[in-house]
């Protein structure tokens, strides 16, 4: 079974932001998403949007030394549990603490920095991969924020989704 996939640039925060709005309209209870990106690739941003798209409370924070943070939906929607898994050397044994997959079943799981740590909560996952649009030449003054952003649906659930149609901006 072949994963969907769609790829999409995004020029400005503000773009980036709206990626995770319409994001948000394909996400349901028990969906896992793993951001990956380097230091200050939208990441959060990106979260911002989700959690702006599901109509979470609280304002979505990088969880960075917390290491997650719960924002309950005020729309009766899924919560989303928004994690940072930065500061986490090992694998699931080491998340188990925070109880993911308990949340999992009523909640969007949203973990950053998540790739080879906590796949293994679900058969299904949306993975977003933000790289920094950097050519060989220095880039335009205006083109310093733009960002390829990859998003695969891996499993069962995104079978047959077209990423690229729904998250056509």
């Amino acid at each position: 079974m072949e994963d969907a996939a769609a790829r999409i640039t995004v020029k400005t925060p503000e773009q980036m932001k709206d990626l995770g709005l319409r994001l948000a309209g394909l996400l349901a209870p028990g969906d896992l998403v793993l951001l990956s990106g380097e230091l200050g690739a939208g990441k959060t941003t990106l979260t911002r949007g989700l959690g702006e798209g599901l109509g979470v409370r609280g304002a979505v924070t990088s969880p960075t030394f917390v290491i997650a943070r719960v924002h309950p939906s005020l729309v009766g929607g899924p919560a989303l549990v928004h994690v940072d898994a930065y500061r986490l050397g090992g694998g699931l044994d080491e998340m188990e603490d925070l109880d993911l997959d308990v949340s999992l079943p009523e909640s969007v799981v949203v973990v950053e920095w998540g790739e080879g740590k906590v796949e293994e909560l679900s058969e299904a996952r949306l993975q977003v991969v933000i790289h920094r649009a950097v050519g060989e030449a220095e880039p335009a003054v205006d083109d310093h924020d733009v960002r390829e952003v990859t998003v695969t649906g891996v499993g069962p659930r995104w079978s047959g989704c077209d990423l690229s149609v729904a998250l056509a901006g």
